[in-house]
């Protein structure tokens, strides 16, 4: 039996929260790569919070996204710190390696694991409009939406994707649009500059100029 494993005989207290817990908090989850992480991922996680019910946001950093090729990808350790820094000055981001702490590689099992191990939290998955487009692809996307609701924020050259997205046309009832001013930072063009994030150093107070 793998730790990754909700179903086991243990109510797997070895497992710390990143952050508060108490009976009632609403937790948005915020997975990715963030190689590296960037303004645009602020943008999501503070958007969500101002527009939705949410007490804390949990960014989790994944060891591996299953979609994305390992070259190029940063070591987990620096994409951490990386999104410590993008966080830091909001008390209500956490920034977490447990995905690597339980082994798990994909988001059912994540989201299994999390409401297995914390039933007093309630969850809200949280996306970039720029992932509802393939979506549909991840392991048992299904099983996902059925227990827990998502928010999709919109983000720039992807404000079209909830109305092709293949989620929103089989799952749209337990999706979210939220809406608000958009960030163009992207991962990949950060990458492409051969460049950090800019959003690295962003503190309490302070939000990037092209926002």
């Amino acid at each position: 039996m793998g730790k990754c494993d909700p179903d086991g005989p243990t109510p797997m207290t070895w497992l710390r929260p990143p952050g508060p817990v108490a009976t009632g908090l609403t937790i948005g989850l915020f997975g990715g790569s963030f190689n590296p992480a960037h303004a645009g991922h602020r943008y999501v996680a503070e958007t969500a919070l101002k527009r939705l019910p949410l007490d804390y946001v949990w960014l989790l950093v994944s060891p591996q996204n299953p979609l994305k090729a390992t070259n190029g990808m940063m070591p987990l350790a620096r994409r951490l710190q990386g999104a410590r820094s993008m966080a830091r000055g909001n008390r209500r981001l956490i920034v977490s390696g447990l995905e690597d702490t339980i082994k798990s590689r994909y988001t059912n099992d994540t989201v299994r694991l999390l409401r297995t191990r914390f039933p007093q939290l309630r969850f809200v998955w949280l996306m970039g409009s720029d992932n509802l487009e393939q979506f549909h692809r991840w392991q048992h996307w299904r099983d996902i939406l059925n227990a827990v609701p998502a928010a999709v924020v919109l983000r720039p050259g992807f404000v079209l994707a909830p109305l092709k997205a293949k989620a929103i046309q089989v799952m749209g009832h337990r999706i979210t649009i939220v809406d608000g001013r958009r960030n163009e930072t992207s991962a990949t063009a950060i990458r492409a500059r051969g460049g950090e994030a800019p959003a690295q150093v962003i503190h309490s107070g302070e939000m990037p100029t092209h926002i």
